[in-house]
């Protein structure tokens, strides 16, 4: 690798700082949720910063944004990075935000050093990534990958009723690019890493080789509910009993494959949800994450298993897979990119896999694709409290500038005739 770019610290954030007001609440975090005013107003931002670097932007029809930096070679394929701008509720001003912010700083450096590439580089804002709003999460990207129609993605609602289509047009965002019309020669997706290995590591840098696969379950105890002073103990068919039996099953599949696998209980709804009866009712989630498809299958079938062991006549208890998300392998000269980047500027890292998914995931499946992930303080996320260091900040930004110019093909300096 040639002479390596530095982006300006100080510039970026200063990006990030800004960024953070469109949604700011009380303790430092933001709430910006999809197609929300706040959403708007971080987008309007965006935009200006994208026209005054020279950019164009361009809008595709799930409000998708596309900061263009022209290439020599405009016929070829692009180079793109990005992420997402929404927040969850009571989120981190990090997430998400962090990868588009350090994309367009990436162009800023270029025009600094005055350096032309052969292919264009596109920054990209998803919409939708967090599915904090409209549910599933990464519906946009997904569309763009061709996983979901685009009937599909504009139909989605939130808890009002309102569709994606129609939020995109209450605040301006309905665009009018096709949906995957852009040819992609390469992609680099930055984010916080959203755990705490790097940090505890003391590592700058997590070259993302992977991410997890998961499957999500829904799942129905049955029992009978009672008056809770009168009914006998042994008597009962308290739904509830079979329900903390399959939270320890659930935790015990998890720690079985470890440290890949991931196995929670996240959500539960107990009926009829009274002190004073005996639950003849629980419906709750499973979910599963690990990154390699076939321990996923055992982790499912041991699920199954757990579930026929509360189903003992007291109790009847049955449970539905309900999504299926295969894991990722992320493509391997983007990867080398990435380490080249990393050696040429001499930072300390770690190669890893993402437990989280994210837009660079539907990405990978129609263009080679990448992932860096910057450390997070104590390895918080989707919390108010989520932080990074400045000097992180700066680090990754430079790694993902030097990967997307080695990709894009630096222009050689045209020499005057002597």
């Amino acid at each position: 690798m040639s002479a390596v770019i530095i982006v300006n610290g100080e510039r970026l954030w200063h990006t990030l700082t800004v960024m953070s007001r469109f949604g700011a609440i009380a303790h430092g975090g933001v709430t910006r949720l999809a197609l929300g005013e706040e959403d708007r107003q971080a987008r309007d931002c965006l935009s200006r910063w994208a026209l005054d670097a020279g950019c164009q932007v361009r809008i595709d029809r799930m409000g998708n944004m596309f900061l263009r930096r022209e290439g020599t070679r405009p016929e070829l394929p692009a180079v793109v990075t990005g992420s997402h701008l929404d927040s969850q509720p009571k989120g981190g001003r990090f997430d998400g935000v962090y990868g588009v912010m350090a994309g367009l700083e990436a162009i800023r450096a270029l025009n600094d050093a005055q350096i032309q590439t052969e292919r264009a580089i596109e920054v990209i804002n998803w919409t939708n990534e967090e599915g904090a709003r409209f549910a599933p999460a990464m519906i946009a990207s997904g569309v763009f990958a061709g996983i979901f129609d685009l009937a599909y993605g504009h139909s989605r609602t939130d808890h009002d009723g309102v569709s994606i289509l129609q939020a995109l047009r209450q605040i301006g965002y309905e665009g009018e690019r096709p949906m995957g019309s852009l040819a992609i020669h390469a992609a680099f997706e930055l984010h916080i890493e959203q755990g705490p290995i790097l940090e505890a590591e003391n590592r700058l840098i997590g070259i993302v080789t992977a991410a997890q696969g998961q499957r999500w379950f829904e799942a129905t105890i049955v029992g009978f509910s009672a008056h809770a002073g009168t009914t006998p103990m042994d008597k009962r068919r308290d739904a509830l009993l079979g329900f903390a039996r399959m939270v320890n099953a659930v935790n015990d599949i998890g720690r079985a494959f470890m440290p890949d696998g991931r196995a929670t209980v996240g959500m539960a709804q107990i009926t009829p949800n009274s002190r004073n009866v005996v639950p003849g009712q629980v419906f709750f989630s499973v979910e599963f994450r690990h990154p390699d498809e076939a321990i996923l299958e055992q982790m499912e079938q041991r699920l199954r298993q757990a579930i026929d062991g509360v189903n003992n006549g007291a109790l009847t208890a049955e449970v539905n897979r309900i999504f299926a998300y295969p894991p990722v392998t992320f493509d391997e000269n983007c990867i080398a990119g990435v380490r080249n980047a990393v050696a040429a500027l001499g930072y300390s890292h770690r190669e890893m896999v993402s437990g989280a998914g994210h837009d660079a995931c539907y990405l990978s499946a129609v263009a080679p694709t990448a992932m860096i992930f910057i450390p997070c303080v104590d390895g918080v996320s989707h919390n108010e409290a989520e932080n990074i260091d400045p000097q992180w900040a700066t680090a990754v930004a430079n790694v993902l500038v030097n990967a997307l110019l080695a990709k894009a093909g630096r222009v050689a300096a045209a020499t005057s005739a002597g």
